[in-house]
């Protein structure tokens, strides 16, 4: 395997000793340098052109965004957000403006060390050979979303009366908030159907991530809570920690929020999600697979397609990681192979 270079970029000494040591621990890898600020990162870059950055977002001078507003711009590299916990919603801002993951730091020094050196060289490994025309090619999406005019609430309850489809059931990992953003911020706010997501991500972010959409869709999108009612033009984020199933009750068909099981690889589930969803609307369902590793989702979309439910995935022309799409179109459940900017269009086409 290829040495994989990496720039770490903190404004703590010690976090930059300690990042160094982590990485470094891994034969593969190698740190060609650290900076304690944007400026002296964008020195580091041109002069070294490592694979990989780390970035912490708040320093001094100039902070992460401003860092990576230049480098997507004029010498894209993959960077992975090293964050801490009360820094959930700048992190889900630095998704949108090129990043392409994160880390959370642990919460008490000491604790979870071990956990974040895996995830860390697991991930560095992942993201080195990501093609960045991809990841421009969301922030550009989104650039294209913000200069729209602003999004307003609908006056009435949208009338499904006539939509082909009740639910649009999305499942995304790695690279998903953007491509997820991407999507929703395109659907009109007459938007005939409820949208379920399940999107890897730890607990907190989900909400942030939510409270984020909500206010550039014209949709309502919140984090999901035990109990609530799947209804047309709301959009349910399914929480980090739990895998979001539904029951139906007098009301409509409502949330039902499970603590994952042993056997569940990834939380939230998108399996977990499609297969509850797709037993109480059957055909009525869509599902909808986008970027990430692995292969959830795959079952879910089998069930929806073998209930005569249309299904969509996301091409390897864009997706940050062609792994969940890949598996889905491999075992032959997927009507439709899209790039993610025609893909809110065919959404909302389907649910016509």
């Amino acid at each position: 395997m290829k040495i994989i270079r990496v720039l770490v970029v903190d404004d703590s000494a010690y976090n930059r000793e300690a990042l160094t040591g982590m990485l470094e621990s891994s034969s593969f890898i190698s740190v060609v340098g650290t900076a304690s600020d944007g400026e002296e990162a964008i020195e580091r870059v041109v002069k070294l052109k490592p694979d990989l950055i780390t970035l912490d977002l708040e320093m001094p001078r100039m902070d992460g965004f401003t860092f990576l507003r230049w480098l997507m711009k004029s010498m894209p590299i993959p960077v992975l957000v090293i964050s801490s916990r009360a820094d959930d919603k700048s992190v889900i801002r630095a998704l949108e403006f090129g990043a392409v993951d994160f880390l959370a730091k642990p919460v008490h020094a000491g604790v979870g060390i071990e956990e974040l050196k895996r995830e860390l060289i697991e991930k560095v490994k992942i993201f080195a050979p990501v093609e960045m025309t991809k990841v421009r090619s969301s922030v550009a999406l989104l650039e294209e979303a913000s200069r729209s005019k602003p999004v307003s609430r609908p006056p009435v309850k949208q009338d499904a009366s006539t939509s082909k489809i009740d639910v649009v059931a999305i499942g995304a990992s790695t690279g998903g908030p953007p491509a997820i953003q991407a999507i929703i911020t395109k659907l009109p706010k007459s938007f005939p159907a409820a949208i379920v997501v399940s999107q890897h991500m730890p607990p907190n972010f989900t909400r942030f991530f939510a409270e984020r959409l909500d206010k550039l869709s014209a949709l309502t999108v919140k984090e999901a809570q035990a109990g609530d009612v799947l209804a047309p033009g709301m959009v349910f984020i399914s929480p980090g920690g739990s895998n979001m199933t539904f029951g139906r009750t007098e009301g409509g068909v409502k949330v039902i929020l499970q603590e994952p099981r042993p056997e569940d690889k990834y939380v939230p589930s998108v399996d977990v999600m499609m297969k509850s969803v797709a037993s109480h609307f059957r055909n009525r369902v869509m599902g909808v697979i986008l970027t990430g590793m692995g292969n959830d989702g795959k079952e879910g979309m089998e069930l929806i397609k073998g209930m005569g439910g249309p299904t969509l995935a996301e091409s390897q022309e864009t997706a940050v990681i062609y792994g969940m799409p890949k598996e889905a179109v491999k075992a032959g459940v997927v009507d439709k192979v899209l790039p993610l900017g025609k893909m809110a269009d065919e959404i909302a086409k389907a649910c016509g």
